[in-house]
Protein backbone atom coordinates (compact mmCIF):
# COMPACT_ATOMS: atom_id res chain seq x y z
CA UNK A 1 0.00 0.00 0.00
CA UNK A 2 3.31 2.29 0.91
CA UNK A 3 4.09 1.76 -2.90
CA UNK A 4 0.52 3.02 -4.04
CA UNK A 5 0.32 5.61 -1.37
CA UNK A 6 3.41 7.22 -3.63
CA UNK A 7 1.65 6.78 -6.63
CA UNK A 8 -1.18 8.38 -5.87
CA UNK A 9 1.14 11.09 -4.16
CA UNK A 10 2.51 12.04 -7.17
CA UNK A 11 -0.85 12.39 -9.46
CA UNK A 12 -1.99 14.85 -6.42
CA UNK A 13 1.26 16.67 -6.77
CA UNK A 14 0.95 16.41 -10.43
CA UNK A 15 -2.58 17.81 -10.92
CA UNK A 16 -2.63 20.27 -7.55
CA UNK A 17 -0.25 22.00 -8.17
CA UNK A 18 1.84 21.10 -11.54
CA UNK A 19 -1.05 20.85 -13.96
CA UNK A 20 -2.91 23.67 -12.14
CA UNK A 21 -0.40 26.03 -12.52
CA UNK A 22 0.32 25.00 -15.71
CA UNK A 23 -3.64 25.95 -16.86
CA UNK A 24 -3.49 29.17 -15.09
CA UNK A 25 -0.39 30.19 -16.88
CA UNK A 26 -1.62 29.46 -20.32
CA UNK A 27 -5.08 31.20 -19.53
CA UNK A 28 -4.18 34.38 -18.20
CA UNK A 29 -0.01 34.44 -18.72
CA UNK A 30 0.25 34.60 -15.00
CA UNK A 31 1.12 30.80 -12.96
CA UNK A 32 -0.98 32.00 -9.42
CA UNK A 33 2.12 31.23 -7.48
CA UNK A 34 2.20 33.79 -4.59
CA UNK A 35 5.24 32.33 -3.09
CA UNK A 36 6.86 35.15 -1.19
CA UNK A 37 6.56 35.31 2.57
CA UNK A 38 8.80 37.88 4.64
CA UNK A 39 10.44 35.55 7.12
CA UNK A 40 8.81 35.32 11.08
CA UNK A 41 5.00 36.39 9.27
CA UNK A 42 2.50 34.39 9.93
CA UNK A 43 2.21 33.86 6.21
CA UNK A 44 5.57 32.52 6.72
CA UNK A 45 4.99 30.20 9.57
CA UNK A 46 1.31 29.15 7.49
CA UNK A 47 3.81 28.01 4.42
CA UNK A 48 6.28 26.28 6.74
CA UNK A 49 3.62 24.08 7.65
CA UNK A 50 2.26 23.59 4.07
CA UNK A 51 5.80 22.90 3.36
CA UNK A 52 6.23 20.17 6.27
CA UNK A 53 3.09 18.63 5.78
CA UNK A 54 4.20 17.93 1.98
CA UNK A 55 7.57 16.89 2.47
CA UNK A 56 5.44 14.03 5.23
CA UNK A 57 3.28 13.25 2.21
CA UNK A 58 6.43 11.98 1.17
CA UNK A 59 8.36 10.80 3.67
CA UNK A 60 5.45 8.64 4.94
CA UNK A 61 5.18 6.03 2.46
CA UNK A 62 8.95 5.84 1.83
CA UNK A 63 9.42 5.44 5.29
CA UNK A 64 6.84 2.65 5.05
CA UNK A 65 8.28 0.93 2.24
CA UNK A 66 11.90 1.30 4.51
CA UNK A 67 10.25 -0.77 6.92
CA UNK A 68 8.64 1.57 9.68
CA UNK A 69 4.96 0.23 10.47
CA UNK A 70 1.99 1.47 10.72
CA UNK A 71 0.42 2.42 14.11
CA UNK A 72 -1.56 -0.32 15.82
CA UNK A 73 -5.00 1.58 15.49
CA UNK A 74 -4.17 2.53 11.96
CA UNK A 75 -3.10 -1.31 10.90
CA UNK A 76 -6.17 -2.33 9.29
CA UNK A 77 -6.61 -3.78 5.89
CA UNK A 78 -10.15 -1.83 5.53
CA UNK A 79 -8.88 1.44 6.35
CA UNK A 80 -6.35 1.18 3.67
CA UNK A 81 -9.05 0.51 1.15
CA UNK A 82 -11.53 3.54 2.63
CA UNK A 83 -8.18 5.58 2.63
CA UNK A 84 -7.00 4.36 -1.08
CA UNK A 85 -11.01 5.63 -1.99
CA UNK A 86 -10.39 8.78 0.12
CA UNK A 87 -7.39 9.77 -1.47
CA UNK A 88 -8.49 9.20 -4.95
CA UNK A 89 -11.66 11.50 -4.13
CA UNK A 90 -9.47 14.34 -2.50
CA UNK A 91 -7.58 14.12 -5.60
CA UNK A 92 -10.28 14.40 -7.68
CA UNK A 93 -12.27 17.05 -5.59
CA UNK A 94 -9.12 19.44 -5.34
CA UNK A 95 -8.96 19.12 -9.16
CA UNK A 96 -12.43 19.97 -9.66
CA UNK A 97 -12.55 23.07 -7.16
CA UNK A 98 -9.17 24.53 -8.44
CA UNK A 99 -10.88 24.71 -11.88
CA UNK A 100 -13.80 26.38 -10.35
CA UNK A 101 -11.88 29.30 -8.89
CA UNK A 102 -10.55 30.24 -12.21
CA UNK A 103 -9.12 32.91 -13.00
CA UNK A 104 -8.81 33.60 -8.95
CA UNK A 105 -6.64 30.44 -8.31
CA UNK A 106 -4.12 31.45 -5.89
CA UNK A 107 -1.21 29.66 -4.34
CA UNK A 108 -0.63 32.29 -1.71
CA UNK A 109 -1.76 35.99 -0.80
CA UNK A 110 -0.32 39.07 -2.22
CA UNK A 111 -1.41 41.81 0.00
CA UNK A 112 -1.39 44.46 -2.98
CA UNK A 113 -3.50 42.31 -5.46
CA UNK A 114 -7.39 42.28 -6.45
CA UNK A 115 -8.93 39.44 -7.39
CA UNK A 116 -12.33 38.30 -7.79
CA UNK A 117 -14.60 36.98 -5.08
CA UNK A 118 -15.57 33.44 -6.54
CA UNK A 119 -19.18 32.86 -4.80
CA UNK A 120 -20.66 29.98 -7.08
CA UNK A 121 -20.21 26.90 -7.63
CA UNK A 122 -18.75 24.44 -4.98
CA UNK A 123 -17.83 27.88 -3.59
CA UNK A 124 -21.43 28.78 -3.09
CA UNK A 125 -21.46 26.38 -0.26
CA UNK A 126 -18.06 26.06 1.00
CA UNK A 127 -15.55 28.75 1.25
CA UNK A 128 -12.54 26.82 0.68
CA UNK A 129 -13.21 23.76 -0.82
CA UNK A 130 -9.72 23.36 -2.61
CA UNK A 131 -8.35 23.24 1.31
CA UNK A 132 -10.93 20.88 2.46
CA UNK A 133 -10.05 18.46 -0.90
CA UNK A 134 -6.71 18.69 0.28
CA UNK A 135 -7.43 17.78 3.99
CA UNK A 136 -9.33 14.86 2.66
CA UNK A 137 -6.48 13.59 0.53
CA UNK A 138 -4.65 13.72 3.59
CA UNK A 139 -6.46 11.70 5.53
CA UNK A 140 -6.68 9.30 2.59
CA UNK A 141 -3.09 8.73 2.44
CA UNK A 142 -3.39 8.93 6.40
CA UNK A 143 -5.48 5.50 6.38
CA UNK A 144 -3.07 4.22 3.76
CA UNK A 145 0.31 4.18 5.28
CA UNK A 146 -0.60 4.72 9.25
CA UNK A 147 2.44 5.31 10.58
CA UNK A 148 3.22 8.15 12.79
CA UNK A 149 5.14 10.24 10.06
CA UNK A 150 1.80 10.13 7.80
CA UNK A 151 -0.19 11.34 11.21
CA UNK A 152 2.02 14.48 11.75
CA UNK A 153 2.24 15.16 8.48
CA UNK A 154 -1.49 15.27 8.90
CA UNK A 155 -1.83 17.36 11.94
CA UNK A 156 1.07 19.84 10.21
CA UNK A 157 -1.33 20.07 6.93
CA UNK A 158 -4.42 21.08 9.49
CA UNK A 159 -2.94 23.06 11.39
CA UNK A 160 -1.15 25.41 8.10
CA UNK A 161 -4.71 25.34 7.04
CA UNK A 162 -6.08 26.90 9.93
CA UNK A 163 -3.41 29.63 10.10
CA UNK A 164 -3.77 30.29 6.07
CA UNK A 165 -7.13 30.54 6.04
CA UNK A 166 -7.87 32.20 9.34
CA UNK A 167 -4.81 34.39 9.82
CA UNK A 168 -3.58 35.50 6.34
CA UNK A 169 -6.75 34.19 3.57
CA UNK A 170 -9.88 35.87 5.54
CA UNK A 171 -8.65 39.14 6.53
CA UNK A 172 -7.05 39.92 3.08
CA UNK A 173 -10.23 39.01 1.65
CA UNK A 174 -11.98 41.19 4.39
CA UNK A 175 -10.11 43.92 3.51
CA UNK A 176 -10.00 43.38 -0.67
CA UNK A 177 -13.77 42.70 -0.77
CA UNK A 178 -15.33 44.44 2.78
CA UNK A 179 -18.94 44.07 2.79
CA UNK A 180 -19.58 41.52 0.00
CA UNK A 181 -17.02 39.14 2.14
CA UNK A 182 -18.97 39.35 5.37
CA UNK A 183 -22.04 38.56 3.33
CA UNK A 184 -20.79 35.48 1.55
CA UNK A 185 -19.10 34.39 5.43
CA UNK A 186 -22.55 34.79 6.56
CA UNK A 187 -24.25 32.30 4.28
CA UNK A 188 -21.33 29.79 3.68
CA UNK A 189 -18.99 27.24 6.29
CA UNK A 190 -15.08 27.57 6.13
CA UNK A 191 -14.35 24.12 5.26
CA UNK A 192 -17.91 22.14 5.35
CA UNK A 193 -21.28 23.32 4.32
CA UNK A 194 -22.91 25.13 6.79
CA UNK A 195 -20.36 24.81 9.23
CA UNK A 196 -19.20 28.32 10.43
CA UNK A 197 -15.71 26.78 12.02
Amino acid sequence: MNALALILYAVFAVVAFGWRTWRQWRRTGDTGLRLAATPGTVQWWAKLGFIAALAAGVAAPIAGLAGLDPLELLDHGALRIVGTATAVLGIAATAAAQTQMGASWRIGVDPAERTGLVTTGIFAKVRNPIFTAMLITAVGFTLMVGNVVAVLGLAALIAALEVQVRAVEEPYLRSTHGPDFDAYVARTGRFIPQARL
